[in-house]
């Protein structure tokens, strides 16, 4: 039976993984999670297609150490996730920071949706508060994530005034450096933030925020369509190792 299960269990999760690399492909900007998904569901898909000749040439090791391996992946993603998905607002900050994702041309992805629509749902909650909305311009990118954001907000009846733009970053880290400095400037140092942005990726968000010296800072995360779970899931789990392993 053993052969059979990892025979049909590689085809399997081999298929899915493609499946959400290819739905992800369509909707937002290629990703090194993407990419990730591709290499990672090409492998297991071949090997269950190949199983026989495959496993007949793998030592154990080998194929004990890739179990383990892909067993630390999904516990590693599920913990990203969980974390990210307990929210600890007080609906009395000061400011909101919604994090940019990647728009192609003018046009709000799916991520980036869901990260404004979670803002509003604070917003109306809180009226006095301010949404800083931060994110320069990438690669496919017309305009400025954080004017793209600006524009969203405005057609759903927030106040310019209410609004705060940080245009110039390129990263997570940079969202949140360059977002303080205009905070500061426009507020001083005593002020309470809320950080808006999907649940895989609040943990590192919030990581990045208390480095840039965000002492009172909470998080509310908005809800991540399900075919992009896979991708960004792998694709916040290499941002995180690399921020470890050199920030």
């Amino acid at each position: 039976m053993r052969p059979v299960t990892e025979k049909y269990g590689s085809i399997a999760l081999g298929a899915v993984l493609l499946a959400s690399a290819v739905a992800y492909s369509f909707g937002s900007n290629f990703t090194v999670g993407t990419a990730a998904a591709y290499i990672l569901g090409l492998a297991l898909l071949s090997y269950g297609v190949f199983h026989k000749k495959l496993s007949s040439i793998m030592p154990k090791w080998l194929k004990r150490t890739c179990g383990i391996g892909l067993l630390i992946i999904f516990i590693f993603v599920t913990c990203i996730y969980l974390y990210g998905s307990e929210d600890n607002v007080t609906y009395d900050e000061d400011v909101i920071i919604v994090l940019g994702a990647g728009i192609k041309g003018e046009t709000i992805g799916k991520n980036l949706q869901a990260r404004l629509d979670t803002a509003l749902e604070y917003y109306r909650r809180n009226g006095d508060t301010y949404i800083a909305v931060s994110g320069g311009q990438g690669p496919y990118e017309d305009i400025t994530e954080s004017l793209a954001m600006e524009r969203y907000l405005i057609s759903k009846g927030v106040p310019a005034s209410r609004i705060i733009k940080e245009e110039n970053s390129t990263s997570t880290e940079e969202n949140l450096r360059f977002t303080r400095e205009i905070l500061d400037s426009r507020f001083g140092s005593d002020y309470s933030v809320a950080i808006v942005s999907n649940s895989f990726h609040i943990y590192r968000a919030e990581v990045y925020a208390r480095a840039e010296g965000f002492d009172d800072v909470t998080h509310i995360h908005a809800s991540t369509p399900w075919h992009t779970v896979i991708p960004n899931g792998l694709r916040e789990m290499l941002a995180i190792l690399k921020m470890w392993i050199l920030d």
